[in-house]
């Protein structure tokens, strides 16, 4: 992007911040692209909450996980992406209380996103790899508790790094209309090794035995010496589930795509701070992974294509709707 000029975010303020020009067709287009995808963000996002919240039939374990996961990426939607928008000129002028809410919801929904990654990756493990054990093993009640303790961590995770701006919002300010953050070695390990090198390595292993056993009865399926063995040890999985599986292979997969070059970026950074507008590309596409989700639902799931046609109509305004069969 190629700088025209150098203006400041507050002319009448001698300690002003820079801002930077860029030439307006440039920006139009910039400014077009990532709010189209912020406005699917949200809306997408939005669809699968009140999908997965209203229709009893889908109150699922791993549906509940899916909603965990698109309340996360809705965060990233109405907060991150619109803030990330609103910066691209390099001025902060939201106020040094909304800087700390941007940095705080962006580490929240992060974190978030990976711990449910990693619980959707553990129960499609199970549902996979022990179909027996898999009702007794993976109840809504324990799927609740895992999610509760999965936000509570990433809170905690949060608070922790943004500690000193909850004292001091603009303690790592160099002027006025800037938003910045420093991250500490030890800060900055502890983030890269709970967020990513912990969750990521653990997803990667959970998914290569999925992907195993599901090939291996896929296998047996087309054997049907193979199939009556398993069906009659209790080993086959359901077809549902397997699909299940695949769908949220893809999703997995997608998320580690958009998340590595983030990471990858943070880990060759020389400087520790972060500004609002740091991360470029990298920063944007693992906020289009939010973007992306609810995408994969709507060409996957069956369920989700009539309950979007369901809300869009207005039938989930009918009496006993939250009882219709989506299925």
């Amino acid at each position: 992007m190629d700088t025209l000029e150098l203006e400041f975010c507050f002319p009448t303020l001698n300690n002003s911040c820079k801002k930077t020009l860029h030439s307006e067709p440039q920006a139009t287009l910039i400014y077009s692209v990532l709010s189209t995808i912020t406005v699917l963000t949200v809306v997408l996002n939005l669809l699968v909450i009140i999908s997965i919240f209203h229709f009893r039939q889908l109150h699922t374990c791993t549906n509940l996980l899916l909603l965990s996961l698109a309340f996360s990426d809705f965060l990233v939607g109405s907060i991150q992406m619109p803030c990330q928008i609103f910066h691209y000129r390099g001025c902060w002028f939201l106020g040094d209380i909304t800087c700390v809410v941007y940095y705080f919801s962006g580490f929240l929904a992060v974190s978030a996103s990976v711990g449910n990654v990693v619980l959707i990756s553990i129960d499609r493990y199970v549902a996979i790899c022990d179909p027996l054990s898999y009702p007794a093993k993976v109840t809504v009640t324990r799927i609740k508790a895992c999610i509760g303790l999965c936000w509570i961590f990433s809170i905690v995770h949060a608070s922790w790094i943004l500690r000193d701006m909850f004292k001091q919002p603009d303690v790592y300010n160099s002027c006025i209309g800037e938003c910045m953050l420093a991250v500490n070695h030890a800060e900055g390990t502890v983030d890269i090794v709970a967020t990513f090198i912990i969750p990521f390595t653990l997803i990667t292993v959970l998914y290569l035995r999925v992907f195993s056993v599901a090939v291996s009865q896929a296998r047996a399926v087309r054997s049907h010496i193979g199939t009556i063995a398993l069906q009659r040890s209790g080993a086959m999985a359901k077809k549902s589930e397997l699909k299940a599986a695949k769908t949220l292979g893809v999703l997995v997969t997608v998320f580690l795509f958009c998340s590595c070059p983030y990471y990858a970026f943070s880990v060759a950074g020389e400087s520790n701070q972060i500004g609002a507008s740091s991360g470029g590309v990298q920063l944007w596409l693992i906020y289009f992974n939010s973007c992306a989700n609810p995408l994969i639902y709507t060409f996957s799931y069956s369920w989700f294509r009539r309950c979007i046609k369901r809300i869009v109509t207005l039938q989930i305004l009918q009496p006993d709707s939250r009882q219709s069969n989506v299925l």
